[in-house]
């Protein structure tokens, strides 16, 4: 791969991504994996990526002038990197309609099923809703309540019960801070159908419509 710019070229989708492409977060970060020893594949998903953004260059970010509601959504991908076997985190965070924060990151430690793989997602989302909200309300801006959306219902149950201690005992205790949060009633914790989670796209590959609805989702529209 001698005299290929493989790590410029990444650096640039992820100033694109950090800025105003969340659609494509999940595969930078697949390519930025191997920028210390890229192979013939990786630089063909490269251009894919750049391939993407061109065919999508009408489309932009959209923001709504009513209801200026902070939301976010949250997923994992169970054990998706077959190197590791560790799971992707991800989640978005909108206002107004459109995407304000998102993030696609490999978790720290290896879940041992898909709900404490979510529930490390849901922590993380978490600590990000905390920010957001403290952000909004310097500027004067407050919600009733602050609803982030999971689309397992398992990991939902553990963030609010702790008769399930003896499953999750072994998870680092930072993450059980999410309970600690829920009991402050910092921010809500709702269940949503896995097609209106705009955060699959964050943590896994889908298909073209998918990546289309979720982007929809989050706003991105043709300008």
């Amino acid at each position: 791969m001698a005299g290929v710019p493989y790590s410029s070229t990444v650096g640039s989708l992820m100033y694109s991504m950090v800025c105003t492409s969340p659609d494509i977060a999940y595969a930078v970060g697949i390519v930025s994996m191997y920028l210390s020893n890229p192979g013939k594949d990786h630089w063909e998903a490269v251009k894919w990526i750049l391939r993407y953004l061109k065919g999508s260059g009408n489309k932009s970010l959209c923001f709504g002038r009513k209801n200026p509601i902070l939301e976010g959504y949250t997923d994992a991908d169970m054990a998706g990197d077959l190197d590791s076997r560790k799971s992707t985190s991800g989640f978005v965070f909108t206002f107004a309609g459109g995407a304000v924060s998102w993030q696609s990151k490999l978790q720290k430690s290896v879940a041992l099923s898909t709900t404490e793989a979510e529930y490390i997602a849901m922590t993380e989302a978490g600590k990000e809703m905390l920010w957001l909200k403290r952000f909004l309300q310097q500027l004067g801006m407050k919600q009733e309540r602050y609803d982030i959306h999971c689309d397992r219902q398992s990991a939902l149950d553990l963030s609010k019960n702790a008769m399930y201690h003896f499953r999750t005992k072994h998870i680092d205790v930072t993450y059980h801070w999410l309970r600690q949060a829920m009991e402050e009633q910092q921010f809500m914790l709702e269940k949503i159908h896995t097609d209106k989670n705009p955060a699959d796209m964050m943590t896994k590959v889908v298909t073209g419509g998918k990546l289309q609805l979720c982007a929809e989702l989050i706003s991105i529209k043709c300008m």
